[in-house]
């Protein structure tokens, strides 16, 4: 396959079958060079043609708590009371800048995910 930008569903899968095949290729090889180019080929393809859209703040929070066992108290460092922490998850209160910096420097998670808006609850 002659090495050019991926613009079918075709070449996309013909790129994808090469790739597989110099998987396993020596590093520093000429088959190594080509699967790099191969590889970052296809990610531009993928990237433009299935675009994954930007996770909402309190559902990546959520996710976040979930994959690493926190708890709503683990969270009171970076937001706040207990109150506050609930207030936030319940989307009852957006997060501050100050919550987000906390949040990100202490979870080493991306800011830029937490800053998005996102649609918040009405108060009672």
């Amino acid at each position: 396959m002659k090495l050019r930008p991926i613009r079918t569903q075709r070449e996309h899968q013909m790129a994808l079958r090469e790739a597989e095949a110099l998987w396993n290729a020596p590093a520093g090889s000429p088959a190594a060079d080509r699967l790099e180019v191969l590889t970052l080929l296809i990610e531009a393809y993928e990237r433009q043609r299935y675009p994954i859209a930007d996770p909402d703040p309190i559902d990546f929070l959520r996710h976040v708590m979930k994959a690493r066992e926190l708890s709503r108290k683990d969270l009171e460092p970076f937001i706040g009371s207990r109150a506050r922490v609930a207030e936030v998850l319940n989307r009852v209160r957006p997060l501050t800048l100050d919550m987000i910096r906390r949040l990100a420097a202490g979870l080493n998670i991306p800011a830029d995910v937490l800053v998005r808006d996102y649609k918040l609850k009405r108060a009672a």
